[in-house]
């Protein structure tokens, strides 16, 4: 589930910071006022000094804190330096003891939980290793939780998924853990405002379908893909992440439990998870999937707004319209904006019913070819929409309500079942003058 864009072994510092981290402690000591950008440069040049020269260095310190060569220096003091060190996530690395796995540093944090990166030393690898909160591991709901998001992961085995390892509790640390990958997310490249092109987006979201495909075999939904789950890994491989949100499909009391709660990531959200309905399914996913894809080859979230509640109505809202992907970005193909389209029909029945279906429409766009399955979806919601228009002008009733509709059906079945009536009398009459012919 970790990603980095560090290569192996990274530099760290005597306190365990990676480099990664390492950036974010100097940000941090400049915004807060407690050193120069001259003066941070300064200390890291001496302490780079130090370190090629071999000077204050033995077999169990790699190097010197940049902390350290700070307060010897005295451009921050002793307390300052223990107050940024804990804040920056060392201090927990030092603290933190599970059997088996040496931590080495601190790859990020969740809602739930912080991730390490460690090395299990009983085959040498290195892996992430995700630790419950400890504010949250007091709440039996949350390790209830925490838990069932490892025996999840533990049920997939795939190369497009990050696979879990090992799952356990050791003096009160909840912690699973996982495959470590190396690698961007695609938030991450939209973060830096790539736009990315047609056939390298399509790739990814192949392998994020087969990642989909894998999960609905196993009765499983994914409730929260989107780009910053998608890591795009060194090796080019990719692969979908975190499943805190997933559950079992067939687990209907799990389900009634978050009735009516709008579970999943507002820009990515399918309308059936806005609408906290019971019976969610790998058609929820599709359409997450679609909104990635779009945000990935425009560069633009389908559905934009001020707060998470008015982005999440847009998707279900009818009289909001989602501007075709191939509308933004005039470079793609009108097939790929009919598959995005059909990924995201607010009506989950026009949409890819299996991972299968999508994936074969995909391969086609890949080839060059049209899609064969979005083609004839949106034909034929085309027609029922000319159907419908036609009904409405030659009704009359466009604005009428439902009980107007249904006595105007009655009206119309009335009327034509007199018709039929005289059909049949027109009908026996001509047979009786027929037959009264040939009698003469």
């Amino acid at each position: 589930m970790a990603t980095s864009p560090e290569s192996s072994g990274p530099p760290k510092d005597a306190r365990g910071l990676s480099a990664i981290n390492e950036a974010s402690l100097e940000a941090s000591i400049i915004r807060r006022g407690f050193a120069t950008p001259q003066e941070v440069e300064a200390c890291k040049a001496y302490r780079a000094k130090l370190a090629a020269s071999g000077s204050g260095t033995n077999k169990d310190e790699p190097g010197r804190s940049l902390l350290d060569v700070m307060v010897d220096a005295k451009v921050i003091t002793k307390n300052q330096s223990l107050r940024l060190a804990k804040e920056n996530g060392s201090e927990g690395v030092k603290s933190l003891s599970i059997p088996g796995y040496q931590i080495i540093s601190k790859l990020g944090k969740g809602s739930m939980g912080i991730v390490y990166k460690a090395k299990q030393t009983s085959v040498d690898r290195i892996v992430a290793v995700k630790v419950l909160l400890e504010s949250l591991a007091k709440n039996k709901d949350f390790i209830k939780r925490f838990e069932r998001e490892a025996k999840i992961a533990a049920k997939l085995s795939h190369n497009n998924i990050v696979n879990a390892i090992d799952a356990g509790n050791t003096d009160g640390h909840f912690f699973f853990v996982m495959e470590y990958v190396e690698g961007a997310t695609i938030k991450d490249e939209l973060d830096k405002s790539k736009i990315f092109d047609e056939k390298v987006a399509l790739r990814v979201i192949v392998s994020v379908a087969e990642a989909l495909k894998h999960a609905h075999q196993r009765g499983l939904i994914h409730r929260d893909v989107k780009p910053e789950n998608v890591i795009l890994c060194k090796d080019g491989n990719v692969k979908l992440a975190d499943l805190g949100l997933a559950r079992l499909t067939a687990d209907e009391k799990w389900a009634m439990a978050e009735v009516g709660m709008a579970i999943g990531t507002p820009y990515y959200i399918s309308p059936e998870q806005v609408r906290g309905q019971v019976d969610v399914d790998i058609r929820a996913d599709i359409y997450s999937l679609g909104a990635t894809l779009y945000h990935m080859v425009t560069g633009k979230v389908p559905y934009g707004g001020d707060t998470p509640n008015e982005v999440m109505k847009k998707h279900v809202d009818k009289n909001v319209n989602l501007v075709p992907p191939d509308h933004i970005n005039t470079k793609l193909s009108s097939g790929l904006g009919m598959v995005v389209e059909t990924m995201m029909a607010r009506d989950r029945n026009n949409r890819y019913a299996t991972p299968d279906d999508l994936l074969l429409d995909l391969r086609c766009l890949l080839q060059g070819e049209p899609p064969m399955i979005a083609g004839q979806k949106l034909d034929s919601l085309a027609s029922l929409a000319e159907g419908d228009a036609s009904d409405d002008v030659v009704g009359g009733s466009g604005g009428a309500s439902d009980s107007e509709k249904a006595e105007m059906a009655a009206k119309v079945n009335s009327k034509n079942t007199v018709i039929a009536v005289v059909g049949i009398l027109l009908g026996v009459s001509v047979l009786t003058n027929v037959l009264m012919m040939l009698a003469k």
